[in-house]
């Protein structure tokens, strides 16, 4: 570089999994305002809705689908630019779920690989060049799963976390286990429960590297090398769907779920958690959705769109009621902005500072939506969404 040169633009972030490449639902730019109207810079129409998120790089974009009569499911690769295929990957996969059979899980995109799990528990890994499958296995039977699948099939994201790629088959030996990413060879398990929903996050809490995350009934916590059960909290309400993903705030660790609303736990020296509640808000109790924390900031939608204080025992610093805020909505922030993602498509842009509900716009960015769940992909200026007839790249910038 010479004298008066530039220095080049840095490569935008990937969206490398689950809410992103942390697992917390914060992007790296959010516009000033919205576009009066988003006309899509392509869009690939999908045999059937999409459940499970897209995961994206500045070159390519992974999301799901399924195929022949719906006994196949189907991951596709297209390239970022112009939405032209570059592979597919489909395996046989029959069953019955409730809200269709397509994958929940979001593409799980690990330098030049892919981890690609199915809700009937298929998972493979694959190149993200081409597709060709390094191995494959089914959780299930590999780790003797026993009955019918759970109803609406095996969700959760894989994670990876201190060389371990961490599934949860659900088994009676196997709740958890931690696969060798290269071979998908056993490195652990560990008996336990049920699998739940949601997906599970790593993080560092009471000075030990843990991960965290439910089962079918409690929400636990597990050594990262050896698979230990550290922790068990069993809530004071039972029965949650357990799908919220749990958020990791420095150490502290903030739950949502359904029946037991929204939660602050805190911490013991040596890992264990504080099964009492430092804060509780019983109105913020969503069953799909995940809320997003900017600074001191919860924001999350149940019946209406609220803005939680932390520090304030997750107290509300406003609320809104709006009939886009009723149902699951997927919402992202910056420190300055938040996005909330309807399940009609509406795209409506905050003010995460103010201190009252400040709509900065709001647009819909695919026309006759009515059932967007999975989670969009953001990479720089585009944003890759999934819907229940297609995949589209919108461009805010």
């Amino acid at each position: 570089m010479t004298p008066g040169d530039k220095p080049a633009a840095p490569a935008p972030v990937a969206w490398t999994g689950w809410r992103g490449p942390r697992r917390d639902g914060r992007v790296e730019w959010l516009p000033d305002k919205l576009p009066a109207k988003i006309t899509p810079v392509w869009t690939i129409d999908t045999v059937t809705r999409g459940l499970g998120g897209v995961a994206a790089t500045s070159d390519a974009v992974l999301y799901s689908d399924r195929g022949l009569n719906d006994t196949l499911d189907e991951w596709k690769c297209v390239a970022a630019a112009d939405g032209k295929e570059r592979w597919a990957y489909a395996y046989p996969c029959k069953g019955n779920l409730d809200y269709g059979n397509s994958p929940r899980a979001t593409p799980l995109i690990d330098g030049d690989h892919v981890y690609l799990f199915g809700a009937f528990g298929h998972l493979a890994c694959v190149k993200l060049k081409d597709g060709e499958v390094v191995w494959e296995l089914n959780l299930r039977d590999e780790f003797g799963a026993e009955g019918e699948p759970p109803k609406w099939g095996a969700c959760s994201s894989p994670l990876l976390t201190d060389g371990k790629l961490i599934v949860n088959p659900g088994a009676k030996d196997a709740s958890l286990a931690a696969l060798d990413p290269k071979t998908g060879k056993v490195v652990w398990k560990t008996p336990g429960k049920p699998a739940g929903y949601g997906s599970l996050i790593a993080g560092t809490f009471g000075g030990v590297h843990q991960i965290v995350g439910h089962d079918a009934e409690t929400l636990g916590g597990w050594d990262v090398g050896t698979g230990k059960r550290l922790w068990t909290v069993r809530p004071e309400a039972a029965n949650d769907f357990n799908v919220p993903t749990p958020i990791d705030l420095g150490g502290t660790l903030l739950v949502s779920t359904e029946n037991n609303g929204t939660r602050l736990f805190r911490f013991k020296d040596g890992g264990a958690i504080d099964p009492k509640p430092t804060a509780v808000n019983k109105k913020l109790a969503p069953d799909t959705h995940t809320p997003v924390v900017v600074g001191d900031r919860v924001f999350g939608v149940w019946r209406r769109l609220f803005c939680l204080s932390v520090k304030n025992g997750l107290k509300p610093v406003w609320d809104a009621d709006d009939q886009a805020f009723t149902k699951y909505a997927a919402v992202v922030a910056t420190e300055q902005r938040v996005l909330v993602m309807t399940l009609e498509a509406d795209f409506i842009l905050l003010d995460a500072t103010a201190d009252e509900y400040r709509e900065i716009g709001r647009v819909k960015a695919a026309a006759d939506e009515k059932g967007l769940y999975a989670h969009p992909a953001f990479v720089g200026k585009r944003v890759y969404v999934r819907g229940s007839s297609s995949v589209a790249c919108v461009d805010l910038g």
